[in-house]
């Protein structure tokens, strides 16, 4: 009985040493991922057909769909039973009915504030607006210093304070900070006031003011609503309410507010009703999984939005084959690659989940819907996230030196993560991984600003993929023409195998950086 035991145990073993896969089998599934195939994929997936995939739209429709039948086809398996996809119940948020009247003058929507915030409605009245300055709070510098804005009514205005030497205090030099940053501004400035407690934030920024109430009042006339947004959780709190307001109205709030930088406690007697309403515009994730051979309960996200940005008022298709056609068909030829592996009985030890999010373009809202409202898996056990958005052009500053990718978060949560990705990239592909964007201080800010940040901001480890931007992101000449397509195979590849590393190596990823790197 014991040799047969024995011969048993040893035969096993022989069995688990052949579905190792040597380094040569690992490079012939990554080179199963081919440009021609990517195009393929991509003059189909960027094409009108698709009508620029706007999030809850028929085209966005046809492109779940086309995600879905790829999977089917491939035999890889939805993570949610018999349902690839997974719901996402967005609300169509519609222009408010608001009502704003401060010591007996009265403010006019489109042409003297517009709504950014909740969907709540609301009424209040104050008898003291607050006045934070540049409403900046940061290590350097910061506006809310023995300031109370606690449940208060808050005005602030844009930039940031310069030295006698005409340098910005945070930076230390000439180059400005996130604070004066466009749209980086607007949503420091608004974390700020919000952590701080800020009941209602009006922030005076002639510019963004100008070209947001432009932007949303031709959404109006069109009958589009202005934004979409994920459903209120129950017993939620009202989110702060923010407003973008003109000079004007920054005059009428706060009489000195040009030439003031100085905090203060302003006498008002504010009057402000919000009638808020919105409509259902339902959306959906796309969801598939290999299940892992040895650690099936242990996850590895390899993610990409679906979604772009859809028809303007004349008709003109935004294609999005770069932004994010590329990541998207990255995926499906990755998961393919996979499945090939699988196939031969050479499956991953952890499981490789394949996400497409939607309504990336709306504010992460895919993304955050997945981790903050339903995670199909638990985000305990999910090891990382590999998130591309953007790998199919070149940025003009690399035109002449095309063989790179620029890798942004690998480092910042898990050492292990940016180790492997490295070695990785060292064994098989050899790009140049460029970590411009991934410095603290970058102010494209671009950390925060794609799906990888719903996952980083739960100290889940991750890399965000991305080339850049280019002349043609957002705009209706981002076509499947103009994409590298053997860039784009390379670093599929590059993907491919940092996957590859962390889904079969022994060892769990180690999270050994957290505080310092989750916050916005």
């Amino acid at each position: 009985m014991k040799k047969i035991l024995l011969l048993t145990g040893t035969l096993l073993m022989m069995f688990s040493c052949q579905k190792e896969a040597t380094k040569d089998e690992v490079v012939n599934y990554g080179s199963s991922i081919t440009q021609e195939e990517l195009k393929e994929h991509l003059y189909i997936y960027a094409s009108d057909e698709f009508e620029g995939r706007d999030t809850g739209d028929p085209g966005q429709k046809k492109a779940v769909n086309y995600i879905k039948e790829h999977y089917e086809a491939l035999g890889i398996k939805p993570v949610i039973e018999e349902n690839y996809f997974q719901n996402v119940p967005l609300n169509l948020v519609k222009t408010p009915n608001v009502t704003i009247t401060n010591n007996g003058k009265s403010f006019k929507y489109f042409d003297d504030f517009i709504s950014l915030g909740s969907a709540i409605s609301t009424k209040m009245s104050a008898s003291e607006i607050v006045y934070a300055g540049f409403g900046i709070d940061d290590d350097q510098f910061s506006d809310y210093t023995n300031l109370d804005v606690k449940g208060k009514i808050v005005v602030i205005k844009n930039g940031e304070p310069k030295d006698e030497n005409g340098d910005y205090i945070i930076t230390g030099n000439k180059q400005a900070s996130k604070w004066s940053n466009g749209r980086q501004e607007l949503s420091a400035k608004r974390n700020a006031a919000k952590e701080k407690g800020a009941n209602a934030l009006f922030f005076m920024n002639d510019n963004l003011f100008n070209r947001y109430a432009l932007y949303f009042k031709g959404l109006e006339e069109r009958g589009a609503g202005n934004r979409l947004s994920l459903p209120v959780k129950k017993d939620a709190e009202a989110d702060m309410y923010q407003f973008l307001i003109s000079n004007k109205m920054g005059k009428a709030l706060i009489a000195n507010i040009e030439k003031s930088v100085k905090p203060s406690y302003e006498k008002a007697t504010f009057e402000m009703v919000l009638e808020a309403s919105s409509e259902s515009k339902p959306s959906e994730n796309v969801a598939a999984i290999i299940k892992g051979s040895e650690k099936p309960d242990e996850y590895i996200i390899i993610s990409s939005h679906l979604d772009h940005i859809g028809i303007d008022g004349d008709g003109e298709v935004f294609n999005g084959a770069d932004d994010d056609g590329s990541g998207t068909v990255a995926m499906l030829e990755i998961a393919e690659a996979f499945k090939k592996a699988a196939d031969n009985g050479h499956g991953p030890k952890r499981s490789i989940i394949f996400l497409h999010v939607t309504g990336e373009e709306k504010g992460l809202l895919g993304s955050r819907y997945y981790t903050d409202y339903e995670p199909l898996v638990p985000l305990e056990n999910t090891i990382t996230d590999l998130n591309i958005d953007m790998i199919g052009r070149i940025d003009p500053k690399r035109e002449g030196d095309r063989n790179y990718i620029y890798l942004i978060g690998s480092d910042k949560l898990s050492t292990d993560l940016h180790n492997i990705s490295e070695q990785a990239n060292k064994e098989y592909v050899n790009i140049d991984l460029d970590y411009k964007y991934n410095a603290e201080n970058d102010p494209n800010r671009f950390y925060y600003r794609s799906d990888h940040y719903s996952f980083a901001k739960n100290n889940i480890p991750v890399i965000f993929y991305f080339n850049g931007t280019h002349a043609d992101y957002h705009q209706i000449s981002d076509t499947p023409d103009k994409i590298n397509y053997d860039l784009l195979e390379n670093r599929s590849r590059l993907i491919f195998h940092t996957a590859w590393e962390v889904a079969n190596r022994e060892e769990r990823l180690k999270v050994d950086k957290i505080e310092e790197n989750v916050k916005p």
